[in-house]
């Protein structure tokens, strides 16, 4: 329950100066997940994902090795002709759909991210070749790993935040409760 040694009053004040200094960090945070929400639901994956969700997979489990393995080698074939000796992050096949894939996310000799190269599962041509990094820019910004570890921290600080908020509003809202209200006017005075 709410402690007694606070007064509505003094949980009004709390409230008020959290969300004050809150509100930059907060209007941030949501301003940058609606783009990470825009961009994951208009975005390429997303419309693979739907136009594939219904299909089913010509290869099962217990399928001959060949079943994945030529249409790597045929797609490594091909990467050798682009970026020979080229580190291999990852490697993704997407046998549903109407252009099977297999896509292929190199590194630099050095460390870190370069190129994601797409290439036709059946034949192993190169589809496209793209920059690639592991996590697009809008979710590095929104998390605050753009800015570094203080951006991290940041981020966490605004969580933080939101959750006080959300847990002094309640407590405001107990506070300024009226008894013996019946019927909606027991919730919204």
């Amino acid at each position: 329950m709410i402690p007694k040694t606070m007064s509505p009053s003094l949980w009004r004040k709390w409230h008020r100066w959290i969300g004050f200094v809150a509100a930059i960090g907060l209007c941030f945070a949501s301003v940058t997940g609606i783009l990470v929400a825009l961009t994951e639901f208009f975005g390429e994956e997303e419309a693979l994902r739907e136009t594939t969700r219904d299909l089913v997979s010509s290869v099962r489990i217990g399928a001959p090795n060949t079943a994945w393995s030529e249409p790597m080698s045929k797609a490594f074939a091909t990467a050798a002709g682009i970026a020979s000796g080229a580190p291999i992050d990852k490697v993704t096949l997407q046998f549903k759909g109407n252009d099977p894939t297999v896509e292929m996310f190199i590194g630099k000799p050095a460390g870190g991210e370069d190129r994601r190269l797409i290439f036709a599962l059946r034949s192993g041509a190169l589809i496209r070749s793209e920059g690639y990094t592991d996590k697009p820019l809008i979710h590095r910004i929104h998390s605050g790993e753009f800015f570094g570890d203080g951006g991290l921290v940041l981020s966490m600080i605004w969580g933080l935040a939101l959750a006080t908020l959300t847990a002094s509003g309640i407590i405001v809202y107990l506070t300024m409760r009226r008894p013996g209200r019946v019927g909606l006017r027991k919730v919204f005075w």
